[in-house]
């Protein structure tokens, strides 16, 4: 034990032998239960958090956790400066690539969960900015992933990489400078695919232009107007705009004015909340709120109603107030109520001349 081998002796060799497939194997031995624990776990469980980690765990490489782990176990020989010098260089460009395959393996499932979310939702069958603007978004981390990397592999080799970071900068602001533009519209599209506050298929209403939204695309959005017509705005501008996202109404309150007739009797005035009320109440979509005497109009007298439709859906509206309008229509005739006509009563009287 006591032969010299490179100025250590067998049993330095031997203990740093041991601590190398030591160490390996309790990493080894810890990533396969956690393996196992997030395994059992993520069809029990509602999140994707779980998955994420698996897959992510999923891409540890041996031969780099091996490679660290013999770094860990040359602490123990007396190696000479060089020796150590280059075993601590392969170490920390393993650690360093392991973690640029971690980056990596994460960049690609937080896509494919994305997706796979979309795909429960219904929406990516028709929304291909999805699939679009997050391949571009995933490719571009994963980019800059492996080029910071890179460049703090080539720093641990020794390579002076302060002037190839600065000519990176100054490329990437002339490069941003020159397409500003396009890139405001790129993250804007990206911004619409991470927010949501609209994807095709939702009716929106942008300043005076509404129809369903038809294509998200990289640049631009189009949607189908109500004429039959594409109107095409710009992502960066769209979302400077106050969007009305119709589709995303859970209830639409509704609210209409009856004008009466001012010969209807105090019997029937009194009467027309109820029937009203009654008539809304018939319809299972509607929600009634409240109908009143509102106000004294110049040729009629003004009831105020309001209810609540429990859908957005603009035909079930509709056809919610049609019924709920021919009702009253019909109840007001069985009570003898008049609704009103625009009218004007002029009263004159005769001047008659007093002779003098």
């Amino acid at each position: 034990m006591d032969t010299l081998i490179f100025d250590n002796p067998l049993r330095r060799w031997a203990l740093a032998a041991a601590i190398t497939a030591g160490l390996t194997l309790v990493l080894l031995l810890l990533r396969a239960i956690v393996g196992r624990r997030l395994a059992s776990m993520a069809p029990r469980t509602a999140t994707r958090i779980d998955d994420f980690a698996l897959l992510v765990l999923g891409a540890t490489y041996l031969a780099l956790v091996i490679v660290v782990c013999f770094y860990a176990g040359s602490l123990v020989l007396e190696l000479p400066p060089r020796v150590q010098a280059l075993i601590t260089r392969v170490a920390v460009i393993a650690f360093l690539l392991q973690l640029a395959v971690w980056g990596d393996r994460a960049v690609r499932a937080w896509r494919s969960i994305y997706h796979s979310n979309r795909d429960a939702d219904g929406a990516a069958a028709a929304d291909s900015i999805g699939r679009n603007s997050m391949s571009v978004l995933s490719f571009t981390l994963r980019l800059v992933l492996w080029v910071v990397i890179a460049l703090m592999v080539l720093d641990n080799l020794g390579v002076n990489i302060t002037a190839l970071v600065a000519s990176l900068g100054v490329g990437g602001i002339a490069v941003a400078l020159a397409v500003q533009n396009i890139l405001g519209d790129l993250f804007a599209s990206l911004s619409i695919v991470l927010d949501r506050p609209f994807v095709t298929g939702d009716f929106i209403i942008v300043g005076d232009a509404l129809g369903t939204v038809e294509n998200i695309g990289l640049k631009t959005t189009r949607l189908r107007g109500l004429g039959g017509e594409q109107i095409v705005f710009s992502n960066a501008e769209l979302l400077k705009s106050r969007i009305h996202n119709q589709q995303r109404m859970q209830t639409k309150r509704v609210a209409f004015v009856l004008h009466v007739s001012y010969r209807s009797t105090e019997e029937q005035l009194r009467a027309i909340p109820g029937l009203i009320r009654s008539a809304v109440e018939r319809q299972s979509s509607a929600m009634f709120e409240r109908s009143h005497f509102s106000a004294w109009g110049e040729s009629a007298i003004d009831f105020e109603t309001v209810y609540h439709v429990d859908s957005a859906d603009y035909f079930v509206h509709m056809d919610t107030q049609q019924a709920i309008f021919l009702t009253i229509y019909g109840s007001f005739a069985k009570a003898g109520i008049v609704f009103a006509h625009p009218t004007r009563v002029v009263q004159t009287e005769e001047v008659r001349a007093v002779a003098r």
